[in-house]
């Protein structure tokens, strides 16, 4: 499991970008462990998608740039919402459809504070870091995934410092 760095402000950070699954149940603990102070996680579990013959999603990234894009995104959450700490876990590889992809968790003295970061982070994480997503389908065809503008939209919305609509 590892213990998390801390940044400046004493917060634990996990990042991670990882062909292996995580421990879902051991990302949790490690949230709710970081502080006595801890009144809220707010958790974000994603998996691989099905339908239309869809049978895996390849993902490959930008390895260096990928991880230091994902650390700078988890210390401007813990400034942002006065986090105690936050996890953000991205899979890579193939993937079929159902399995785990993506773990994104904050913890803080509040809940508001911890669901709010955890939206911040996956709309940020969708459309900032570097991930390539080749979608592979039953009939032997297969297509790159194409930015999708609603999650451009929800990314941008944060920069106006008050989180999109739901």
């Amino acid at each position: 499991m590892g213990s998390p760095e801390l940044d400046s402000l004493g917060a634990g950070i996990h990042v991670a970008v990882q062909e292996a699954p995580f421990d879902t149940a051991s990302e949790i603990a490690r949230l709710s462990a970081l502080s006595d102070r801890t009144g809220g996680v707010g958790l974000f579990f994603g998996q691989v998608r099905g339908g239309n013959g869809l049978v895996s999603l390849t993902l490959e990234h930008y390895p260096g740039m990928t991880e230091k894009i994902l650390h700078a995104l988890a210390h401007e959450a813990v400034q942002r919402f006065g986090l105690l700490g936050c996890t953000l876990i991205h899979r890579v590889g193939t993937l079929r459809v159902g399995e785990a992809i993506v773990f994104v968790g904050a913890s803080a003295a509040h809940r508001g504070a911890a669901l709010d970061a955890t939206a911040f982070l996956i709309d940020r994480l969708k459309t900032g870091a570097p991930f390539w997503k080749k979608e592979e389908f039953a009939d032997g065809h297969a297509s790159w995934v194409a930015a999708r503008e609603e999650d451009e939209h929800a990314a941008r919305a944060w920069s106006q410092d008050t989180p999109p609509p739901a």
